[in-house]
């Protein structure tokens, strides 16, 4: 009840202020468990996919969302909740892995939609980085439900990192594909090559449908190059 009245309370001026395009909803099943596997480019991709579909769909959140303090924190959490994030613990690596994967494991057994960056983080740079086999491709496997690849297009431009206020002049887009059918590597969630080879269809899917560039990186490791770079260059040079 609380989503419903989130969405009309949030999806409706989301849908009137920046009129997203969308492009494939009638790839989205009428019912039944599915994972929507989305590139990330900014922090509202999370509104403006919910904001455009009629069903219910569940992304996982840091924790941080949900534990601060004070009156703020308690807002920012009553607020994630009612969007339908999901707490997740990101202090260990493999910890936050086992979190999404149980999380995602819960929402399809319940017969709902799983929203998923496979990026597991959001783009330093606009481009497509690539996706972490141990949260999405598991979830699959191990479920059997589809994986509907989501392209966010623009989203970044609309509230570019660091900015509080939105861009109305930008109208971002989502397009949505074909689902894919992993079920033919059902039981196979732990190989790491299967795993992999998954991850690797979905993130080549999101970029076709994104048309943007990929990096054989993981983003985690952009940022950290980025920032390394942009200290050196802060630093004083020597005389």
């Amino acid at each position: 009840m609380f989503y419903g009245a989130m969405k009309i309370v949030l999806g409706h001026p989301i849908k009137a202020a920046f009129r997203p395009w969308v492009e494939g909803l009638e790839h989205i099943p009428e019912e039944g468990p599915a994972i929507l596997a989305s590139n990330h480019l900014s922090f509202s991709d999370s509104f403006f996919l919910p904001a455009v579909l009629d069903r219910q769909v569940t992304f996982i959140a840091k924790a941080e969302y949900f534990t601060s303090p004070g009156i703020k924190g308690k807002l920012t959490a009553a607020f994630f909740k009612g969007v339908g994030q999901l707490p997740v613990d990101r202090s260990g690596a493999r910890g936050a892995g086992e979190a999404a994967i149980k999380s995602g494991l819960a929402v399809l057994e319940r017969g709902e939609l799983f929203g998923i960056y496979p990026e597991g983080t959001r783009s330093p740079d606009g481009r497509l980085y690539r996706g972490k086999p141990g949260g999405l491709a598991r979830v699959a496997l191990a479920s059997g439900a589809p994986v509907i690849p989501v392209a966010m297009i623009d989203t970044e431009k609309v509230q570019p990192v660091g900015k509080v206020m939105p861009k109305f002049s930008i109208r971002p887009g989502i397009r949505i594909g074909k689902p894919l059918d992993f079920s033919r590597y059902h039981g196979m969630e732990h190989d790491r090559f299967i795993l992999r080879s998954v991850t690797d269809e979905v993130m080549y899917e999101i970029m076709r449908l994104s048309g943007q560039e990929y990096v054989d990186i993981y983003a985690t490791a952009a940022k950290r190059q980025i920032a390394e770079a942009a200290k050196r260059a802060a630093e004083p040079s020597g005389s």
